[in-house]
């Protein structure tokens, strides 16, 4: 196939797109840029696809065939976006709005596409993506529950005391205690 663009699933981070990016460039292609989802090549090349899926494959992604699942993984890439970008996480942003600018079309369609596909709500996935920001927050273990709370977006850290429990079962502060029960100081490895 002959093209400039290429997208890929499960890319979630900064490593991602490093790892991503080293990929192509190991199979010769010239790479423009490379964002969470997306390679954008410097002109249309054509791609040995079986080669490049094996590749990504390896390392944990998935070339997108389908515009369908393209859609979806814009949705995942921009709340992945959304709540790992801390000047955008304020209780102000409406998840409905902010997905049909990003992405261009109505929510309603976003919505029926993602449920049918992913078996799942986007609010759901944005719920239990927070909730995964959390944990990696928590087990920092920099930041009080009330700062993580401001920094997500909650309204309280009451509010996200009661959706981590009812996502993962304990409190926030019991999942800290677990984790550092878990953990031996440097000096005792």
């Amino acid at each position: 196939m002959k093209t400039d663009q290429i997208h890929i699933k499960n890319m979630v981070c900064g490593r991602c797109i490093k790892v991503v990016r080293d990929e192509f460039e190991k199979l010769g292609y010239a790479v423009k840029s490379v964002d969470l989802g997306k390679v954008e090549l410097v002109q249309p090349t054509e791609i040995d696809e079986s080669k490049l899926r094996s590749a990504l494959e390896k390392e944990g992604f998935e070339l997108i065939d389908s515009e369908s699942n393209r859609v979806i993984s814009k949705i995942k890439t921009h709340i992945i976006k959304l709540i790992r970008d801390e000047s955008g996480n304020d209780e102000h942003v409406n998840l409905t709005e902010f997905l049909e600018k990003e992405i261009g079309k109505s929510y309603s369609s976003l919505s029926t596409l993602f449920s049918k596909s992913e078996g799942r709500t986007i609010e759901k996935f944005a719920i239990q993506q927070r909730i995964e920001r959390v944990k990696e927050l928590l087990v920092y273990g920099e930041k009080t529950i009330s700062e993580i709370a401001w920094e997500l977006g909650y309204s309280s850290a009451q509010y996200l005391s009661n959706q981590f429990k009812s996502e993962t079962g304990l409190t926030p502060t019991e999942f800290r205690k677990v984790i550092s029960s878990g953990r031996k100081p440097l000096d005792k490895v």
